[in-house]
């Protein structure tokens, strides 16, 4: 038996509306990317959205648009992937890490001020596992020390925080459409614009810093190169893929509740005997149910644990290497004990396998194994 990490798969008319494509001859910018876009703003209620060919260039274009240079500093969690950090550093503007909250794995916010400076032009949260960052606090201290927030919510579509969906609570957000997230085209983003002093500019990032959109709309007589920019828009075939998983989405978000419920419900005992942790979830977040994990005493015990079910095929996962012990980090100035919770939580996270066509049978398979690690016997509801 083989049980994958995660797993792609086709929940509706994905195929069939790629060969659509592929009849019609238009492969980019066609009727899929506009079908996308006008669905993401409708569902979400947002302002402005660009579909990318993946999370890291929309958030690209989100340096761009906010105007950071070389020099300039941006907040964000040590806990998170490498490109929230990356996309700023390739331009020599600085990743100023913060450690995490042990509850939701998200940024503290209680300690985000201690780490600005004069330099400090943005806020960079990031909503780990489609569980949304105390966004209320963290637009307070925006505005009070007049700084930009641009949501890392590559792995929170569809989800929400105090009923606002994450991506929207910002000034700009994006999420990822990759290959192992709730909602795929193997490799695409989005870009989230809401606030609208950035509406005219990105319709000039995305496309290579000129002005064609506004030369396709009959306003100019020609497009020229008037900004900066890259060619950032999605192809037509993926957003032809996208639309099918898109139509479905409610019907993925409830399978993926289910299943992370069957999840912790069964696990939920040894949570009790303190054998593990389970995630947490505040009521104040409605999450998409990205990833189910447990956190172990320590290091040791994570890795025993993992090896244990890789063995009986079961691809149980870490996560991220905290960014500020990386050699990048120690690069930036940073050491390990820097961040003590990031580094902890590091350590000891698992994550269980997570997927559309993962089924109760296969959980069982899961779970059965981590309660004979454990050497506790399974309750039978």
């Amino acid at each position: 038996m083989n049980i994958p990490s995660s797993k792609a798969s086709l929940v509706g008319k994905e195929l069939k509306n790629i060969k659509s494509v592929l009849t019609s001859g238009k492969l980019s910018a066609g009727f899929y990317t506009a079908r996308c876009t006008r669905l993401l703003e409708k569902l979400h209620n947002a302002k402005k959205i660009f579909l990318t060919t993946s999370g890291t260039h929309a958030l690209e274009m989100a340096s761009h648009l906010v105007g950071l240079e070389p020099g300039d500093e941006v907040v964000l969690p040590a806990f998170t992937f490498v490109s929230t950090a990356n996309v700023f550093a390739t331009r020599l503007i600085r990743p100023v890490f913060v450690d995490i909250r042990p509850d939701t794995l998200n940024i503290d916010e209680r300690i985000i001020e201690r780490a600005l400076s004069s330099r400090t032009k943005a806020i960079v949260p990031v909503h780990y596992a489609g569980v949304g960052a105390e966004m209320d606090a963290i637009r307070r201290i925006a505005q009070k020390h007049r700084l930009y927030v641009i949501e890392d919510a590559a792995q929170g579509w569809n989800a929400t925080y105090k009923n606002k969906f994450l991506g929207t609570l910002g000034d700009l957000g994006f999420y990822s459409f990759n290959h192992d997230k709730n909602f795929t085209c193997g490799q695409g983003g989005a870009l989230v614009i809401n606030n609208k002093k950035f509406f005219t500019r990105s319709e000039i990032v995305i496309d290579n810093g000129t002005n064609r959109a506004q030369f396709l709309r009959g306003e100019v007589d020609h497009y020229e190169w008037i900004d900066i920019g890259s060619r950032y828009q999605i192809s037509e075939i993926l957003a032809a893929f996208l639309y099918g998983q898109l139509e479905k989405h409610q019907q993925i978000t409830e399978k993926r509740k289910k299943l992370y419920d069957y999840y912790y419900k069964n696990l939920v005992p040894l949570a009790k005997k303190e054998c593990l942790r389970l995630p947490v979830i505040p009521r104040s977040c409605k999450s998409n149910k990205h990833i189910f994990y447990v956190l172990m005493e320590n290091n040791k015990s994570r890795e025993a644990l993992r090896k244990d079910l890789n063995q009986h095929g079961i691809q149980a996962t870490f996560h991220f290497v905290s960014l500020h012990s990386s050699p990048m980090g120690r690069k930036l100035g940073y050491r390990p004990g820097d961040f003590p919770i990031t580094e902890s939580v590091c350590d000891t996270l698992l994550r269980l396998p997570m997927y559309y066509t993962l089924t109760n049978k296969l959980q069982d398979h899961v779970i059965d194994r981590i309660y004979r690690y454990f050497d506790e016997k399974r309750p039978r509801n």
